[in-house]
């Protein structure tokens, strides 16, 4: 499992707290865990780290604690299980509250190299700006993940969402973007790739790319945007506006032609409201342009813009063909 780099890092710092025999701020250990369903699995790896560690640091330690994921199945079972076990003396190190920094710093070099990737994500409705250490910089929509090589920031993967990519170029050591089993390669470029469920959009304003250099090797020029296939790896181009690749970090989206599923899709990544589509209208195609305050400030004013129906439901915003 892949954990946020900054879940790590409050991961490592409740290891260092815990660990100590002295501890006892338990309710706001508690608070954290319930925070979010993935940090007690973040604690579980920082101290099985911790014991290798040790290991290699030559410091004896107590049995590891129980994974949270092994805890009986009930309502903050795990983070119970979690706080149990540091709260009892099997949990201190035997050198010590020393010892116990001592092990985590070593933990942290362990996991450093074990963990390849330096992993960013985003909510629905979010953005984040991550600036590379070469100069480039890589803006996530909503609902997105990229996975960067800790050895390597010229190496990524687009998991899954949507990213705009500011790329410097360097003949000798071109970027790389990974998406499911495609390569992207920049030639001097900035560019957007967006993951949808049965294709990728991958358009260019500035530079180049060249789609799967070692099979289709199409390049994709500025203005120009190459839609491939998530299964067959089969795609087509076509021409869009330059100014429009990106824009949704102004707030718009313009689709041309587009499934209704896929603008569903894009529209709820991008503003965070949860809008999806009637069984029977997935395949109605939309163009369009959306600002997406307005959708905020009223979600069923996507109605009257897209000649849709809209209607209120519990868990969103049901969108279906007159």
């Amino acid at each position: 499992m892949a954990f946020d780099q900054t879940m790590l890092d409050e991961a490592a710092a409740w290891a260092v707290k815990t660990s100590d025999s002295a501890f006892a701020d338990w309710d706001g250990f508690t608070r954290w865990l319930e925070g979010d369903p993935d940090r007690a699995a973040a604690y579980d790896h920082v101290m099985a780290a911790a014991d290798d560690g040790a290991a290699l640091a030559g410091v004896r330690t107590v049995p590891p604690m129980p994974a949270a994921t092994e805890a009986p199945v009930a309502k903050h079972a795990a983070n119970h299980a979690a706080i149990d076990f540091a709260r009892s003396e099997k949990r201190r190190l035997v050198v010590g509250a020393l010892a116990a920094c001592l092990t985590v710093f070593a933990a942290l070099w362990v996991w450093s190299v074990q963990s390849a990737d330096l992993v960013y994500r985003t909510q629905a409705g979010e953005t984040r700006r991550i600036a590379l250490g070469d100069g480039s910089a890589v803006v996530l929509a909503g609902a997105s993940e990229l996975a960067i090589d800790r050895a390597d920031e010229r190496s990524a993967r687009l998991e899954r969402g949507r990213a705009l990519f500011e790329i410097r170029h360097d003949d000798s050591d071109p970027f790389r973007l990974a998406v499911g089993t495609a390569m992207l390669v920049d030639a001097g470029t900035v560019f957007d790739v967006n993951i949808r469920a049965a294709e990728v959009a991958v358009a260019v304003s500035e530079g180049a790319v060249v789609y799967n250099p070692a099979r289709q090797d199409a390049r994709i020029d500025p203005g120009q945007e190459l839609v491939f296939d998530r299964g067959s790896a089969a795609y087509r181009m076509a021409a869009v506006p330059r100014d429009q690749v990106g824009e949704w970090q102004a707030g718009r989206l313009t689709f041309r032609d587009a499934p209704l599923a896929d603008v569903a899709a894009d529209i709820a990544r991008a503003s965070g409201i949860a809008y999806r589509v009637a069984a029977d209208s997935g395949t109605q195609r939309i163009s369009g342009s959306i600002a997406l305050d307005r959708l905020r400030e009223n979600p069923a004013a996507l109605g009257p813009l897209l000649g849709l129906e809209v209607t209120r439901r519990d868990d969103g915003w049901m969108l279906a063909a007159p």
